[in-house]
């Protein structure tokens, strides 16, 4: 934490130091509503049906792919006051962006290739950032209280066993909603 602030003002990251969260990969994602209200719907009977502004949310998260090249979605599902899903980074140039270590090199002026723009890079935080824009500008046409909370949580999908736990963990959410930290 930075001395600047004298632990005020300020939330250590929530994020894996060292990690390029543009790097080609997997990642869980769960977003939720400010306060953790329901403003997306309701689960009733292990099915989550979503009001008007739980649509807009699913919409948005389909526009994923269509906004971000080389970004597609797996699983993914929209509960009352979260959702969950998994973005799924692969970008064929993603080499460019690495030092001789392997490590991610965010010196823009450093890459040298005309294909590809640095200040457009694609990260999970901008993919994110994007998604609750556009939700929210558009859910606050029908509720103008509508927020999210401020972060968002992520988990790096290592191995195809994991990918296919969290998988089933989307999946299924609807159906363990009453257990659900999120939820009920």
């Amino acid at each position: 934490m930075s001395a600047k602030f004298q632990n005020k003002y300020r939330i250590e990251s929530a994020r894996l130091k060292k990690w390029d969260y543009g790097s080609n990969g997997e990642y869980f994602i769960t977003i939720c509503t400010s306060g953790r209200e329901h403003l997306f719907g309701e689960v009733k009977r292990g099915v989550s049906h979503l009001n008007e502004i739980g649509l807009l949310a699913q919409k948005y998260w389909k526009e994923i792919p269509n906004r971000f090249p080389h970004v597609q979605i797996g699983e993914y599902v929209i509960m009352p006051n979260h959702m969950h899903g998994i973005i799924e980074i692969d970008d064929p140039y993603s080499f460019l962006k690495k030092d001789d270590d392997g490590i991610a090199d965010r010196d823009g002026i450093n890459i040298v290739c005309t294909e590809r723009n640095p200040m457009k890079s694609i990260n999970i935080s901008r993919i994110i950032q994007w998604y609750k824009g556009r939700v929210t500008f558009e859910s606050r046409k029908i509720n103008p209280n509508f927020g999210w909370q401020s972060r968002f949580y992520d988990h790096i999908i290592k191995d195809k066993e994991s990918y296919k736990r969290i998988s089933n963990y989307i999946r299924y959410n609807p159906k363990n909603w009453k257990e659900d930290k999120f939820g009920a």
